[in-house]
C-alpha cells in the first residue's frame, strides 16, 4: 500500500477515535456511493454528522480543509443523500471536516463544524 494510503487510513483512525470520544456514534466508515466516499459518518445530538478526514503528514502541502473542493464538497452531498435514502434516516444532516496533521510524532486535530452546505 502506498504511503500517502497509510498516512490516510491512520488519521481516519484517529478521527474516528476523537469524535467517539466526543460522544459521537459511529454509524459507517469509508462508505461508497459511485465516486464518492463517506470517510464517516455519524450521529450526535439528534443530528447525522457526514465527516471528511483529510491527514497530511507535512505543512508543505495545502491546508487539509483546503483540499475539499465545491467539487468535492458536490460528491459528499450526492453521496450522503444516497445513505439517507438507503438506510431511511429522518435526522437534520450536517458537513464536518476533520484535519488531522502527524509532525514529527505529534499529532494534531482541527474539527470544523458545518463546514459546509449541502449545494448540488
Amino acid at each position: 500500500m502506498a504511503e500517502h494510503n497509510d498516512v490516510g487510513n491512520k488519521g481516519e483512525e484517529i478521527a474516528q477515535a476523537y469524535i467517539q470520544k466526543k460522544g459521537y456514534k459511529v454509524k459507517a466508515l469509508n462508505w461508497r456511493y459511485q465516486k464518492a466516499e463517506l470517510d464517516i459518518v455519524a450521529e450526535y445530538e439528534n443530528q447525522l454528522v457526514v465527516i471528511e478526514v483529510k491527514t497530511r503528514s507535512s505543512e508543505e502541502f495545502e491546508n487539509p480543509k483546503e483540499a475539499v473542493t465545491i467539487g468535492k464538497q458536490r460528491l459528499i452531498v450526492k453521496a450522503a443523500n444516497a445513505y439517507i435514502e438507503e438506510n431511511d434516516i429522518d435526522l437534520d444532516c450536517r458537513f464536518d471536516i476533520i484535519s488531522i496533521f502527524l509532525l514529527k510524532g505529534k499529532v494534531k486535530i482541527e474539527h470544523i463544524e458545518d463546514a459546509f452546505i449541502a449545494l448540488l
